[in-house]
């Protein structure tokens, strides 16, 4: 029997004592039945052999939940696709990109966006068969020599572009201007933990949000294993449709 029950003896000087339950003879019949509130009862009828009486117990089970119709799930612009004309259809997505990447265009942002990114894995990949200097900055948060080193190169490289943007580096916390439009964001080894113990995957991500609002990422994966080890880049731009 599921769920919680609530007990109530007609009884209950023979089921209660002491304020405890005791312990209840295996009923010699029971009847079920249905309600229209949230709850089934079922009377429970137990003989005492040592004293000839009969002993009715009251269960009210609460009813289990009725099962979502899968059909009410169902996306109606995916039902509606399948008598549409067009072998493709639409969805609304949601923008949350900036409007715009404002004074600089979004080719130059993405490229050095790219340029910051594939900086860093190159640091990492250099470090990824050889041993780890590992150190914790917290109880379960790791860091290592690569974390650091990778943070350097990527911050180099947005900061001989953009010097006059703030950056927002994981290890070294916030540097440049705070009055700028656009905030850098870098994480220089996504997945630290991994890669200490050579496992896939891990990331080296960058990131640009102008005036508050994403204008430019990209994330270098690595997958495959130790001594077998390779990369591949996303990249995305505000305005980029896919």
């Amino acid at each position: 029997m599921m769920g919680r029950a609530l007990i109530v003896p007609s009884t209950s000087s023979m089921i209660s004592t002491g304020g405890g339950i005791g312990i209840i003879p295996f009923p010699t019949s029971a009847r079920a039945r249905r309600c229209s509130s949230g709850f089934n009862t079922l009377n429970l009828h137990f003989n005492h052999n040592q004293c000839g009486r009969t002993t009715s117990v009251h269960l009210l089970i609460p009813k289990p939940p009725q099962p979502t119709n899968p059909i009410s799930l169902t996306v109606s612009a995916a039902l509606s696709s399948s008598s549409s004309s067009s072998p493709h259809t639409e969805y609304p997505t949601l923008r949350a990109g900036a409007p715009s990447t404002g004074p600089i265009p979004s080719t130059q942002l993405i490229q050095v966006v790219e340029s910051a990114a594939s900086t860093g894995a190159q640091v990492v990949m250099d470090a990824v068969n050889k041993p780890r200097n590992i150190a914790y900055k917290g109880i379960t948060d790791l860091v290592t020599d690569t974390d650091k080193a990778s943070e350097a190169a990527m911050l180099e490289v947005v900061r001989k572009n953009f010097g006059d943007h703030l950056i927002l580096g994981e290890e070294g916390g916030v540097i440049g201007d705070t009055l700028s439009d656009y905030l850098w964001c870098i994480d220089p080894l996504d997945g630290t933990t991994n890669f200490a113990h050579g496992y896939p995957s891990f990331a080296v991500s960058v990131g640009v949000l102008f005036q508050g609002k994403p204008a430019a990422a990209a994330v270098v994966e690595f997958v495959g294993g130790p001594l077998a080890w390779n990369t591949r880049m996303f990249t995305a731009t505000t305005g980029e449709k896919f």
